[in-house]
């Protein structure tokens, strides 16, 4: 007697996927978990809201003004911010992983972060402090970085491993530069600018996340149109090239969508570190499959960025920006990984 099937096809117009039952069965618990968080987050604080009363505002039942303004206005963009940036995250760790074949190779690991935010502060110093002089600056620095990380890595093709080393030297070196432009400006710019780089939702507004997310959509759409291209690339690029992808331009437009990702994800928060890393990898434990799924990686980094900014908000001693967080149990994280990369090798 067959079983069940363990894949569903889904149809949405003219696009078709497969989809894996587990795979499904995660990201609805990551959604359900990302929405019970976001109700916990809107209602904790100074002023706490019950959840049904949350849930009312959200909805237009309750109009009360005070909770309205509570609510609405002062912890929703930050919330919204979280969920975003944890997603945009999620599927740029998921593409740079992919393509390098390396579980390892993350954008805040390969210093992609830290040139976002070297292009942020290069241009918070020479321009002004306007939004789109700080996408652009993000955009550009997070670009360089990945271009000069490119040639430098190149040898005879594109190794992950080759990559991360390349990487973690170009991000050492960018974090010396921003350590020095932050001791160049003036005081009150260099604390703004030192708290965002920590990785902080402090201050998000919803123009902010909104002009993030409307520059990113577009390229996490190019991003979802890929995934059956990049599951070809699993199979290695001879085999890729003989099924009907063209290895070398789906490569270079996923790391490209992968800059945007993270280019637009560290002007909403700074350069918020290991979301991008672990959450693929807990989504692929999590749902069981042999490839990194980029609907289950954004779920997924939602919920641990929602997460870790409720506990750097209410759970320790001070307030802490939320990539202090991040930093602390990632780096655990990290550690778990390079000795599991080690013994594979050996």
């Amino acid at each position: 007697m067959r079983g069940a099937p363990t894949a569903l096809r889904l149809r949405l117009g003219p696009l078709r996927a497969q989809v894996r039952r587990r795979s499904l069965a995660v990201g609805g618990l990551a959604a359900g978990a990302s929405a019970v968080l976001l109700v916990v987050a809107l209602g904790s604080g100074t002023f706490p809201v019950a959840p049904a009363e949350v849930v009312g505002v959200l909805a237009g039942w309750n109009d009360d003004p005070l909770l309205q303004t509570v609510v609405r206005e002062w912890r929703l963009p930050r919330a919204l911010g979280a969920l975003g940036v944890g997603a945009l995250l999620g599927i740029a760790g998921a593409l740079f992983q992919t393509v390098t074949r390396n579980p390892l190779a993350s954008p805040d690991i390969l210093g992609l972060s830290s040139g976002a935010f070297t292009g942020m502060l290069a241009s918070l110093v020479l321009f002004s402090a306007s939004w789109p002089a700080l996408v652009a600056g993000s955009l550009l620095g997070a670009s360089a970085t990945a271009a000069a990380i490119w040639l430098l890595a190149w040898q005879d093709g594109l190794q992950g491993f080759r990559l991360i080393v390349v990487g973690i030297g170009v991000s050492a070196m960018l974090s010396s530069l921003n350590t020095w432009m932050l001791l160049q400006i003036e005081l009150e710019t260099a604390m703004f600018a030192s708290a965002w780089g920590a990785g902080s939702l402090n201050g998000v507004t919803a123009e902010a996340v909104a002009g993030a997310l409307v520059c990113a959509v577009p390229f996490a759409a190019v991003a979802f149109s890929l995934a059956p291209r990049l599951r070809q690339l699993e199979l290695g690029d001879d085999l890729a090239a003989a099924t009907g992808a063209r290895p070398h331009l789906v490569r270079s437009l996923a790391l490209l969508v992968g800059v945007v990702l993270v280019a637009a994800a560290t002007t909403v928060g700074g350069p918020i570190a290991f979301v991008a890393l672990a959450a693929p990898q807990i989504g692929r434990l999590l749902a069981r499959t042999p490839h990194l799924s980029l609907g289950v990686s954004a779920l997924v980094g939602a919920t641990v960025l929602v997460a870790s900014d409720l506990i750097a908000q209410h759970l320790l001693p001070a307030p802490l920006p939320v990539g202090v967080v991040t930093v602390s149990v990632g780096g655990a994280y990290l550690v778990l990984m390079i000795v599991l990369e080690v013994r594979r090798r050996v």
